[in-house]
Order: C-alpha cells, then structure tokens, then sequence
C-alpha cells in the first residue's frame, strides 16, 4: 500500500510541474508540442511505476505473439528515462513564457521534488535514505533562491543599479561558497 501512495505522489507531482509550467498557456506552436512532450513524458513515467513489478518472464519461447509483444512494451517502458525526458519538456514548456524568476524558482524545486519522488518510487525506500544527501539539498535550495531573487533583479530593475549588483556579487559568492563545500565529497573515478 506504501509503494502505491508512493508512485501516486511521484505522478501528482509531475502532472502539478507539468501544469505550473502550462500556465498561462503560451502563444507559439512550439508551447504546444511542449507540453505534449511533457505530458507524455509524465504519463509514461507513471505507467512504468504502475508496471514496476510486473514480472517478467526468463523463458519467452512458448509465449503468444501478443505476449511477446507486451513484454517488448514493457521492455521499452522500463529502459526509457521519461522523467528526465519529461523534465526537459516542462523546462521548454517554462522556456516559452516571459521572465518570471520566481515561478521558475517554484517549478525548479517542483521538479526536483519529482524526481526525488520518483526515485524512491522505484526503489521502495524511505525518503530516510535522503538523509545524507540533505546538506546538498539545502545548498541547492538556497542557491534556487538566490538565483530567483539575483533574477527578479536584474527583470525588474535596469541592471545598472547597486542592488543588482550586491545581489549578482552575493549569488557569485555563494555558488563559490557551494562549490568548496561539495568539493570535498567528490571522489575522482
């Protein structure tokens, strides 16, 4: 029952990134094939959840052509990475909007948050297992933030001013800041 809320909040996630991103409906041709994309994207995402633990199996000899068929679907269901697909699509769904830095910021955190969810849909763990990885959330959340402020500065003033450039300065100092504290972790191949 846990695993079933679990990809049930993966997908309502996705379909929310899908239609923070849709709205208000762009006016080229190009919005439209994005969200198609992204809506596909998502569906078949949800799909691949809901037949995580189909069974497949190992001697497909005596199988009728329509089996043999449906495991090829599933095959092809289970190897595609649609939540990345459709997480491309949503951002060129954003694209076709003018600036609007702190909606991205929203939808940014949104689509991480999918695919955080879809991660520990697939696996079956508890969202404990993050745990280790929550300092590196934090440094992201802030940086998302900073961005959209640093953003909606330079959107809504001329650029030119002091408080643009603090805000430019303070985004600067933390991605560097950011960056000394996640060199450590990095371990060369």
């Amino acid at each position: 029952m846990k695993a079933a809320g679990d990809r049930r909040a993966a997908v309502l996630v996705g379909a929310a990134c899908v239609a923070w991103a849709a709205v208000p409906p762009g006016h080229t041709g190009y919005s439209d094939i994005a969200l198609l994309l992204a809506s596909l994207g998502v569906a078949a995402g949800a799909l691949r959840l809901a037949l995580a633990a189909t069974p497949v199996p190992a001697d497909t000899q005596l199988l009728t052509a329509a089996m043999h068929f449906w495991l090829r679907f599933v095959k092809i269901l289970r190897l595609a990475p649609w939540e990345e697909g459709a997480l491309i699509a949503v951002l060129w769904l954003e694209e076709q909007h003018p600036a609007r830095p702190w909606h991205t910021a929203v939808l940014g955190a949104a689509l991480i948050a999918y695919l955080l969810a879809t991660h520990l849909a697939e696996s079956g763990a508890s969202p404990g297992v993050l745990r280790p990885q929550l300092r590196f959330l934090a440094i992201g959340a802030g940086l998302l933030a900073l961005g959209a402020a640093a953003g909606a500065g330079m959107v809504t003033g001329p650029g030119t001013g002091a408080g643009s450039a603090l805000l430019r300065l303070v985004a600067v100092g933390t991605l560097i800041a950011a960056v000394m504290l996640v060199l450590p972790y990095h371990t060369p191949p």
